[in-house]
């Protein structure tokens, strides 16, 4: 056997070994993630157990069981999503459009709290708050803020909640730029003229802090994303399925 004949699948196991080491690699650090961010001021970042990623990576999100609930945008900046004459079970959601716990409860959760709202088994209200103190993470967070704050009408407001989300940028780089986010806003539809300029300059950027800084006192908040059943905070485990999500409302309903 030539040379050549012999190093060749040598050289293909070799890189196929690398494959599989950095396939690995990118498990363990999916695992090691964080879905929770502690404040204190400062932005805390906490390894999570296994079980609580497991949970969160594999939980099945609902589907949509019909329309939204009416969706109406609060003076103070949060918005209440509930059939009319529903006010009880209070679901409270605290999350940060910069928080990625927040983008992995939204993704496998979200649609769970939609639904229970859409079935007149709850009320829900959702707090986009800034948990963060260090950049860019936390001028990103302002300027989403600021964005959805730029958004009158519940259905777009949703919408738009949704998008950033999915697009949530990195926590190293610079992102939801004005730009990123009067496109977003076209996106989900919105139709208010003055969007963009309420966008650019920033107008509610101030009033998103000093709701933050309220709210995170007013209810004791230590992270993000913090869900509460009638004032009293669910479990993370809970928050991220959606089969005990649903029991856990139902339930309060009764």
């Amino acid at each position: 056997m030539s040379k050549g004949q012999s190093t060749k699948p040598e050289s293909k196991s070799a890189r196929e070994k690398i494959r599989e080491q950095q396939a690995a690699a990118l498990v363990q650090e999916r695992r090691r993630r964080v879905v929770t961010y502690v404040t204190a001021g400062v932005v805390a970042v906490a390894a999570v157990g296994l079980g609580m990623w497991y949970a969160a990576s594999t939980s099945r999100s609902e589907e949509a069981t019909g329309g939204l609930a009416p969706i109406t945008v609060q003076p103070d900046g949060s918005v209440v999503m509930a059939k009319a004459g529903v006010i009880r079970p209070l679901v409270d959601i605290y999350e940060d459009f910069q928080c990625p716990a927040c983008k992995e409860a939204e993704r496998v959760s979200g649609q769970t709290f939609k639904n229970l709202a859409a079935e007149g088994l709850a009320k829900v209200v959702y707090h986009p708050i800034t948990i963060f103190s260090q950049e860019p993470t936390r001028s990103n967070s302002l300027r989403a803020g600021n964005a959805a704050r730029c958004v009158a009408d519940g259905k777009q407001w949703m919408s738009f909640h949704d998008l950033l989300f999915k697009n949530q940028p990195s926590e190293t780089v610079e992102g939801f730029t004005p730009s990123q986010l009067i496109e977003l806003g076209k996106e989900a539809g919105v139709t208010d003229p003055a969007f963009e300029q309420c966008v650019t300059s920033g107008k509610h950027t101030q009033a998103q802090v000093s709701y933050s800084k309220k709210i995170a006192d007013e209810q004791k908040l230590t992270h993000t994303p913090t869900v509460k059943l009638n004032g009293v905070e669910l479990d993370n485990p809970v928050i991220f399925s959606p089969q005990d999500l649903r029991k856990a409302v139902t339930e309060a309903a009764k």
